[in-house]
C-alpha cells in the first residue's frame, strides 16, 4: 500500500558526507554528556523504599502524587499494582531517614488524604540489586547487538551487517545522550524502550537493504549510489505509513500515559526519528563507503543452469 509514489529518484547519497558529519558530531556530543553528566538513575538502580498500599475504592494516583510532592519528593514512582485499588510507590532514600521512618511518614500523609488506605508491604531495595539490574541490562543490550549483526550477516553481507550495527548503536547512544543531557529519570521502562528501538531501527534498515539487493538485480548499469538512492526513494511511502502510525501511538502514550509511561514514550519518540535518519543516511552510506557492490548481494548465474538464467532474466 502506498500513499504516494515518487517518480524521480532523490539523490540522498549526494549529501551523505555532510549529513554523516552532523551525525558524528551529535554522536560525540551524546558520548560527552554520558561521560560527564551521567544518568539520573531511578530507585530501581540506586535503591530505595517500596510501599504497597490498598484502597477500598479505585485509587486516585494524581492525589497520591500530590501528597508526595507536598512531602518534598521529586523522584518517585506511583503506579497501579494488579488492580485499580492497589498502588505501588517507589521512593528514593533520604539522608538521616531510614525505610521505616520514611514509610511511616508517607503512610500518614496518605491516610490523612484517604482514611481507608491500608499498608500492605514495605521493602527496602538495596543498591546491590540495582547494580545487578545495570549489569543485566547491559548484557541484554550486548546480546541484542550481537544477534542483529549475526542476522544481517546471514541475510545480506558483512558490510551491511557492520553498517546496520553502527547505525543502531548510533540511535541508542543518542537516546542515552539526550537522557544524560536533560537528566531525565532513567528507569527499567526507559531501558525497555531503548531495547525496543534497537529492534525497531533494524527493521527499517533491513527493508532498505532488501530493496537495495532487488535494485542491484534490476539496475545492472546503475552505480552503487544510484541503486541506494533508488531503494530509499522507493521505500519512502512505506516509511511514512509505518513510522507515522507508530508515532501516533507513542504520542498517545506520551500525552495520556501519565508519569509512568512518560519517559518510556520519550525514548521511543527519539528512537523512531533517529531510527529513520540512521537507516537512510548512516547505514546506507556506511555500506556504500565500505564498498558494497552487486556481486556481494547477487549470486553470479551459472551458464549451465537454465533455470537460474530464466530467474535472472
Amino acid at each position: 500500500m502506498e500513499f504516494f509514489r515518487i517518480h524521480r529518484t532523490i539523490p540522498f547519497m549526494r549529501h551523505a558526507l555532510v549529513l554523516n558529519a552532523i551525525s558524528l558530531i551529535t554522536f560525540l556530543l551524546a558520548v560527552f554528556f554520558i561521560a560527564t553528566r551521567g544518568f539520573h538513575l531511578s530507585i530501581e538502580f540506586t535503591g530505595g523504599t517500596v510501599m504497597e498500599t490498598h484502597y477500598q475504592q479505585a485509587a486516585q494516583l494524581d492525589q497520591i502524587r500530590g501528597s508526595l510532592n507536598d512531602l518534598g519528593y521529586t523522584d518517585y514512582q506511583v503506579q497501579n499494582f494488579g488492580t485499580s485499588q492497589d498502588v505501588l510507590i517507589r521512593l528514593p532514600l533520604r539522608e538521616g531517614e531510614n525505610t521505616a521512618q520514611q514509610s511511616e511518614r508517607v503512610f500518614e500523609a496518605l491516610k490523612a488524604q484517604s482514611p481507608d488506605v491500608e499498608l500492605r508491604r514495605v521493602e527496602f531495595v538495596g543498591p546491590q540489586i540495582g547494580q545487578e539490574l545495570v549489569n543485566n541490562g547491559l548484557m541484554a543490550l550486548l546480546c541484542v547487538v550481537i544477534g542483529i549483526m549475526i542476522y544481517l550477516a546471514m541475510r545480506f553481507e558483512w558490510k551491511f551487517a557492520l553498517a546496520g550495527v553502527v547505525a543502531n548503536l548510533h540511535d541508542v547512544v543518542i537516546i542515552l545522550g539526550v537522557f544524560a543531557f536533560f537528566q531525565w529519570e532513567f528507569s527499567l521502562a526507559v531501558l525497555a524502550g531503548v531495547l525496543a528501538v534497537l529492534g525497531y531501527s533494524v527493521n527499517e534498515s533491513v527493508v532498505i537493504m532488501d530493496r537495495i539487493r532487488e535494485n542491484f538485480r534490476k539496475q545492472r548499469k546503475a552505480s552503487v549510489s544510484e541503486v541506494i538512492d533508488g531503494a530509499i526513494t522507493q521505500t519512502i511511502s512505506r516509511t511514512v505509513i509505518t513510522h507515522g502510525s507508530t508515532q501516533i501511538m507513542v504520542i498517545s502514550m506520551l500525552i495520556f500515559g501519565g508519569p509512568t509511561l512518560h519517559y518510556f514514550a520519550m525514548a521511543l519518540t527519539i528512537g523512531i526519528w533517529f531510527g529513520i535518519y540512521s537507516s537512510v543516511f548512516v547505514a546506507a552510506a556506511i555500506a556504500m563507503w565500505l564498498g558494497v557492490k552487486r556481486e556481494d548481494l547477487v549470486k553470479p548465474v551459472k551458464k549451465d543452469d537454465p533455470a537460474a538464467e530464466i530467474e535472472e532474466g
